[in-house]
């Protein structure tokens, strides 16, 4: 039989009537009228204290990692009189204490199945706002905190559609430039300190009518109102941003940026009509060495249609072997003979060739520049195997690898066996690294060059002199050969006393006492080679001998061919 009722069945449904309404319209809902509501019942009950915990998942709830309610605390004390602990279909969890004096009198049934009324109801009002919560937070936040691309699309579709965003606001895709090396300089730690306190200077600059929201990594996407573009992209262009107190600690953030302003007849149906224009500006802006800020214009919807194209025909064309081998000679400028070669590719698809400067920048923004890499490898050392097999003297072709197989930990490995299947001796194969633009890649550079001359393979620098520290580049790796990229090579018309004269002997010089082969390429004129020759410089790459040349031409040269020099020289 159940005992006296403590609380009045009467006043507990007009309380609970209160809460009831109180909660079902989100849109008029008062919180301190809610606490009010909670503090009346507690009262009715005899409630000293009421508390709800939210955890977004079990493992956090074992942490105590999570919200925890403590709306009502009179300090009576007392032990806990009803414990509920739900599990929602999200896997969240939700959990209501109710504790209550034990002078007061006890709660008869009826009591206890309206105080659990009163928990469930509660709990459910929590678990419905903590999980709206929740879901605002995974769906527009990343793992970091920042608002992501979903949160930059809602926002400028809100816009769009309240009127507001034709030729008021800009948008812009912008990555940090280097942030790999801050992250090797100051640490990861450091480092998300810095990104957060430079997301935050802009984010600032953007105002509340804007927004700046990651799309991961260290890139960014950003909307802002017309009038702050100037500050923002004076932000974006380089400020230096603070991890410490110390003088010394802070570094000099940039970035490279593509903008978009919106027109007045800007039309956004799906998120592909602002982030084509964006992307094709961004990628501009890290190819741009003058310029970090690219805006977009509409050559650029070409640009990114004819990457594309590439990108969908190259598996095919990798497998139906489309890619060809050209080798331009490398010649002894003393003798005329050929002493080595550069293997170069070549694209032909549907009957005509497509220049290698309109495939290869494009596969050098993926992965896929490294199988094209690898199948150039792997056709020079069949072509090699088959000129030993036929008995020809075959010379030493230097192969080119991207700076993007830098990032394999096994390079050498693959390098090794593409070149053993075939049976190559190592004498023949040439790798030919182009110089590095950073202080990480460096040390991945080194440690493969000196694992390649460890097993005979020689190796090569292109494009001296135009990326990270060149003289650290030939002090501290052992190259075999240093190309001297055109850039250093004199013209038919420059001075003796020229800075391009001076710059070249020197460079020339600096390589031959360091013991290394010099090479200089683009060599088109007589006058050049003899530039060549007065400098000490004894193997040229350029026109003046041949272009580069299709297999079986080139084929027909060896075995002794040497070039008329007298004929050349007039």
């Amino acid at each position: 039989m159940d005992n006296m009722d403590f609380v009045d069945e009467k006043e507990f449904s007009r309380i609970f009537e209160k809460m009831i309404s109180s909660m079902t319209d989100p849109q008029s809902f008062d919180r301190k009228e809610f606490i009010g509501i909670l503090v009346e019942l507690s009262e009715l009950f005899g409630i000293s204290k009421g508390v709800t915990e939210f955890y977004t998942d079990v493992s956090k709830e074992k942490l105590k990692d999570g919200e925890i309610f403590c709306d009502f605390d009179n300090g009576r004390g007392g032990p806990p009189v009803i414990y509920k602990r739900f599990v929602s279909k999200s896997q969240a969890v939700i959990k209501g204490t109710i504790y209550r004096p034990e002078d007061e009198p006890p709660l008869s049934d009826n009591d206890m199945r309206r105080l659990d009324l009163v928990v469930r109801s509660l709990l459910s009002f929590v678990s419905r706002n903590r999980l709206s919560s929740a879901v605002e937070q995974f769906g527009f936040y990343d793992d970091k905190g920042y608002p992501n691309l979903r949160a930059f699309l809602r926002r400028a579709g809100t816009l769009y559609g309240e009127g507001k965003f034709n030729g008021v606001y800009t948008t812009a895709l912008f990555n940090l430039r280097r942030f790999s090396l801050i992250n090797q300089d100051i640490g990861r730690d450091n480092a998300d300190v810095v990104m957060k306190k430079y997301y935050e200077m802009i984010s600032h600059a953007a105002g509340d009518d804007g927004i700046v929201a990651r799309m991961g990594g260290d890139n960014f996407i950003m909307l802002f109102k017309n009038v702050h573009t100037d500050r923002i992209l004076g932000i974006l262009r380089g400020i230096p941003v603070n991890y410490g107190s110390g003088e010394d600690s802070r570094v000099m953030v940039s970035a490279s940026v593509g903008v978009y302003p919106i027109p007045d007849e800007f039309v956004f149906n799906t998120q592909g009509d602002i982030m084509d224009k964006l992307i094709g500006s961004s990628q501009a802006a890290k190819r741009d060495h003058t310029s970090s800020i690219v805006y977009y214009d509409y050559s650029m919807v070409k640009e990114n249609y004819k990457a594309m194209r590439v990108q969908q025909l190259f598996p095919k064309a990798i497998t139906e072997r489309e890619f060809k081998v050209y080798y331009q000679p490398k010649v002894d400028v003393e003798t005329g003979r050929i002493v080595g070669a550069e293997a170069l590719c070549r694209w032909f698809h549907d009957g005509f060739m497509i220049p290698p400067g309109e495939f290869i920048p494009i596969l050098e923004q993926t992965a896929d520049v490294c199988r094209l890499d690898f199948y150039m490898l792997d056709a020079v050392c069949a072509d090699i195997r088959r000129w030993l097999d036929s008995g020809k003297q075959p010379v030493k072709v230097s192969v080119n690898l991207s700076r993007k197989h830098l990032a394999d930990v096994d390079l050498q490995k693959h390098i090794l066996e593409n070149i053993d299947r075939h049976n190559v001796p190592h004498e023949y194969i040439e790798i030919e690294l182009t110089e590095t633009t950073t202080d990480v890649e460096f040390r991945d550079l080194k440690r493969i060059v000196s694992g390649l001359q460890e097993k005979g393979i020689s190796t090569s620098v292109d494009d001296f002199g135009v990326g990270y520290s060149s003289l650290n580049l030939i002090r501290e790796i052992p190259w075999n050969v240093l190309k001297i990229d055109r850039c250093f090579l004199p013209a038919d018309g420059d001075d003796e006393r020229s800075v391009t004269s001076l710059m070249y002997r020197h460079v020339v010089s600096m390589a031959l006492e360091l013991g290394l082969e010099c090479i200089t390429e683009g060599v088109e004129t007589a006058k050049q080679i003899e530039i060549l020759r007065s400098n000490g410089c004894r193997i040229a790459q350029g026109f003046v001998f041949d272009r580069p040349l299709p297999i079986e031409q080139f084929e027909a040269l060896l075995g002794g061919h040497r070039y008329e020099l007298g004929k050349i020289m007039g």
